[in-house]
């Protein structure tokens, strides 16, 4: 009982949390919705969680529930390590374009050197 309490807690906070992602991006706020919901369907009748890892060909339920756990990890991790894959390419571009502008504005301000290796006085 103490342990469906603190998971009851736990799954209320991250769909409070889910509510308020929604405006900023709603697929995460599904996403989290659906799955803090399950989560506390699950929590409060895990018979039924039972029942469906026997359907998918699994022992027991917290079985399921700790597969699907893992596959949703692994899905966030790829999804994070890609976009900070991004960012780093796009900052990379971001300091080439300023060092190369730096170079050509730094190059414009200074007077070039005669060619012909004549020295002014």
């Amino acid at each position: 009982m103490t342990a469906q309490l603190l998971l009851s807690i736990l799954l209320g906070a991250i769909l409070i949390y889910a509510f308020a992602e929604r405006r900023r991006s709603p697929v995460v706020g599904a996403l989290a919705l659906m799955a803090a919901a399950a989560g506390l369907y699950f929590v409060w009748v895990p018979a039924h969680a039972t029942a469906l890892a026997e359907f998918a060909g699994v022992g027991r339920g917290v079985d399921l529930i700790i597969y699907i756990w893992v596959v949703i990890s692994l899905l966030v991790l790829l999804n994070l390590h890609l976009k900070l894959r991004a960012q780093t390419e796009a900052l990379t571009g971001l300091a080439r374009a300023i060092a190369v502008g730096e170079a050509l504005h730094a190059g414009a301000r200074t007077p070039a050197a005669p060619s012909d290796g004549a020295v002014e006085a």
